[in-house]
């Protein structure tokens, strides 16, 4: 195990994508509104934490890997918050796009005794448009040569327009890299040439127009994924289900979940793809990748609110029979 945490501290990774700011606020429940038949919450304590693609670069340097990071930020208060917890985790801001159309995207979570109450999403829900898309290249075209691998982590807020997935995709595999998605909505054919995509099982359900519940899911929509849209490799979460990997070479691996005490599985998709992203890019393989971002995922999902793997706690709880492929 000495030796993959040497491998990961050597390891880059681009992440590029949609940045949010999560914010906490944390109190407790004694008595329900009089105005409303609302729950009042006496805030104690507030916190915040980078979000969206920021939490998956805070997972790559959890895991003792280098991040870099493009995206969009406003010009606001948020933003330097942003900005702060990229520093304290250790991740470099300096290719963050600013603009002052739209604000920094924020999801602000309102907890009680462990629980989430209600969220509240601040966000440019019109779209950011394609005006940030040059400078946006012009960062990625620099960044790219020197990652070991890159994910692009899409939440729908706009910043990743059709030209800059295309443009990752096709100037990664120029370069060899590992191009990993973390994607969103029903058009995954933009995806087309990825190494990799990680949807969960709502999402792989809804991009391939089937029930979530359907017993033939998986097998119907890995396949379905990898062959006719064109992804090299299908990798769909499960929750307490596990994880099925659909290898390009017409493989499939299923992934037990270890069994764990849920609380929040806030972020355990930002989590699986950094440990995949940072596994392939230190050298691992696919599948032994798969394996360590089923135990990172089974780890978060322990803790209340968005919370980042560590390199000592994976090693920890990685299982003694685990050896990686040479």
């Amino acid at each position: 195990m000495i030796s993959i945490s040497k491998q990961f501290s050597e390891t880059k990774v681009l992440v590029v994508g949609d940045l949010m700011l999560d914010r906490f606020w944390w109190g407790d429940v004694t008595r329900i509104s009089p105005e409303a038949p609302v729950p009042v919450v006496r805030l104690k304590r507030d916190t915040y934490a980078p979000g969206g693609a920021a939490n998956v670069a805070a997972n790559v340097v959890g895991l003792g890997a280098e991040a870099f990071v493009v995206g969009y930020v406003g010009n606001d208060a948020e933003s330097e918050l942003l900005r702060q917890a990229f520093q304290i985790s250790g991740i470099s801001a300096d290719h963050l796009i600013t603009g002052t159309a739209y604000p920094t995207a924020v999801k602000t979570r309102i907890i009680a005794h462990s629980q989430q109450v209600v969220r509240v999403d601040k966000e440019p829900y019109e779209g950011l448009g394609d005006g940030h898309e040059d400078e946006s290249i012009a960062a990625l075209e620099a960044l790219l040569p020197m990652a070991g691998s890159v994910v692009i982590s899409d939440y729908g807020k706009g910043f990743l327009t059709d030209g800059i997935i295309r443009f990752i995709i096709d100037r990664g595999s120029e370069l060899g890299l590992p191009v990993l998605v973390d994607p969103k909505g029903r058009n995954y054919a933009k995806y087309k040439g990825a190494t990799l995509i990680t949807p969960n099982r709502k999402e792989a359900a809804e991009a391939v127009s089937m029930g979530e519940e359907d017993p033939k899911l998986i097998e119907k929509a890995g396949p379905l994924l990898r062959d006719e849209v064109g992804i090299r490799n299908v990798l769909i979460t499960q929750g307490d289900r596990g994880m099925t990997l659909f290898l390009q070479d017409g493989g499939q691996i299923h992934i037990e979940a270890e069994p764990v005490q849920t609380y929040d599985v806030t972020g355990a998709g930002d989590t699986v793809v950094a440990t995949v992203a940072v596994g392939v890019g230190a050298g691992l393989t696919l599948a032994d990748s798969a394996k360590l971002a089923n135990t990172a995922g089974g780890i978060v999902v322990q803790q209340v609110g968005t919370s980042a793997i560590t390199i000592d706690r994976l090693l920890a709880a990685v299982p003694s029979d685990f050896r990686p492929e040479r």
